[in-house]
């Protein structure tokens, strides 16, 4: 369901932020490694520390707005 959006933010928001999917299913530890107990799940990390974790289904604007707030 958020897929379409993950997919426009990582055009928009390329060569400025690393946005990519997580198959949770696959990759459980890595669901774990980042409390992810809901899905969706959209987790901004920068300089390797979780800085804002947003759960449930949001507009894009609420992904672009975090994106925004850590990126400069």
């Amino acid at each position: 369901m958020v897929a379409p959006t993950i997919e426009k933010l990582a055009i928009d928001y390329e060569g400025k932020a690393v946005v990519g999917k997580v198959n949770v299913d696959e990759e459980n530890d890595l669901a774990y490694k980042y409390g992810v107990r809901s899905i969706p799940t959209v987790v901004v990390i920068k300089n390797g520390k979780v800085v804002e974790q947003l759960v449930g289904v949001r507009p894009y604007e609420s992904y672009a707005q975090a994106l925004d707030k850590h990126i400069k």
